[in-house]
């Protein structure tokens, strides 16, 4: 599957609806530090219900630490400066999609660093700043799913 990485997660609910998403869909969640909340602040824990022991979350001190644990893995940074809509991005099991902090993103010298086509974006109207993370990451790993098949889903 997909795997998730949050850069230094500022808002505790987004990452708890995050942990909550990676559960459902066998998401794995990566964090890169410092968030700017603890791990058992109570909105966190509220967000992400019970779901946190079913995820498997990895902590990266820093983006050099998590880009070298990805080394050889394609990566995709979910910006607001992409250019591919998610249903064009070719995702692949193990792909990492990389999202960034709620107030500013991700580090520019980073997406400066990925070509083009790994730049990825959700279309909005004109006008639209960004979305909500949490939803974000929802539109992103249910289209790298919806690619495979929703592999691994409970039949209905």
């Amino acid at each position: 599957m997909i795997n998730v990485v949050l850069f230094q997660p500022e808002i505790p609910a987004n990452t708890g609806n995050i942990i909550r998403l990676c559960a459902n869909t066998g998401t794995s969640l990566h964090i890169v530090e410092p968030a700017s909340f603890m791990m058992d602040d109570r909105r966190l824990l509220r967000a992400g219900l019970d779901y946190h022991e079913f995820v498997n979350i990895k902590y990266h001190r820093n983006l050099e630490a998590c880009l070298a644990f990805f080394a050889g893995h394609e990566i995709y940074a979910c910006t607001t400066k992409g250019h591919m809509s998610p249903d064009k991005c070719p995702f692949q099991d193990g792909d990492v999609l990389f999202f960034g902090k709620e107030t500013s993103g991700l580090p520019e010298d980073f997406t400066a660093s990925l070509p083009p086509e790994r730049l990825a974006r959700i279309p909005m109207v004109p006008g639209s700043r960004c979305m909500n993370l949490s939803n974000s990451v929802a539109i992103f790993v249910y289209e790298a799913w919806r690619q495979h098949g929703f592999a691994g889903a409970r039949e209905q």
